[in-house]
């Protein structure tokens, strides 16, 4: 079974100022690797491509079976996707942390 994974408006906002934060990182950094928003993005969505084949695997966010969250490694730290899974056939993902950030529940 192969799930449609879709983005709430809130999840793209949080994607935008993700990028957001990693571009300005890189660009106070010493090093300045710009290349780690692309990279960041593009490891958020490798993990995203996950749920749609196994969105059950991923641990559960409170009290519903349907409400989960998807750890995303990157760096030494990560992101973390909250999602719900609305039928047989679609996710949507609703927020989306980097994992020092404060909760989003």
């Amino acid at each position: 079974m192969k799930y449609q994974v879709v983005f709430s408006r809130a999840a793209d906002e949080d994607l935008e100022r993700l990028f957001d934060f990693a571009l300005q990182r890189a660009l106070e950094s010493e090093s300045g690797d710009l290349t780690l928003p692309e990279r960041a993005l593009e490891a958020i969505k490798h993990g995203v491509a996950f749920l749609s084949a196994s969105p059950f695997a991923c641990r559960k966010a409170g009290d519903s079976p349907f409400v989960r969250e998807l750890v995303i490694p990157f760096g030494s730290s990560g992101y973390v996707a909250l999602f719900e899974v609305v039928d047989d056939k679609r996710v949507i993902i609703g927020a989306i942390r980097h994992q020092r950030e404060d909760d989003y529940h």
